[in-house]
């Protein structure tokens, strides 16, 4: 029998840009939601952090709790003002360094999963930036 292995959600062994960074995307299921999620794992493969499982972390889950102490930095997109990702990590007593809410970038949520490219890339190039609230 085959030992299952576990969640590799929000591994931080390796650093991102220098940090142990995790990237919690809402993923929703309108279009900017899908742009979050979109997001969150080209983010990861440019090496800016760790795409993380939101749906993970609103379970409580212990280990990646644990990761969350260890990494440097907590990153949330959310994709509208219901702000869920954000509720999520606060419900689960995780205070993200940076949230940023996609629709603040001019992009309108649509009820749609159809994405485009630019958009994607819009909010890629706003993290990288610095864009989004700050809270220390």
């Amino acid at each position: 029998m085959v030992a299952e292995k576990g969640c590799e959600c929000g591994d931080t062994s390796t650093l991102a840009a220098g940090r142990r960074r995790l990237v919690f995307p809402c993923a929703g299921t309108s279009n900017v939601g899908q742009i979050s999620n979109t997001a969150a794992l080209q983010l990861g493969d440019e090496g800016y952090g760790v795409p993380t499982c939101i749906a993970l972390l609103g379970s409580g889950d212990v280990a990646l709790k644990r990761r969350i102490e260890e990494a440097d930095e907590v990153v949330i997109i959310d994709g509208c003002s219901a702000v869920c990702g954000a509720k999520i990590a606060a419900s689960q007593g995780v205070n993200a360094a940076r949230h940023l809410v996609i629709t603040d970038l001019g992009i309108e949520k649509a009820y749609t999963r159809e994405i485009d490219a630019e958009q994607v890339e819009r909010v890629v190039s706003a993290i990288w930036e610095g864009k989004g609230r700050w809270v220390l």
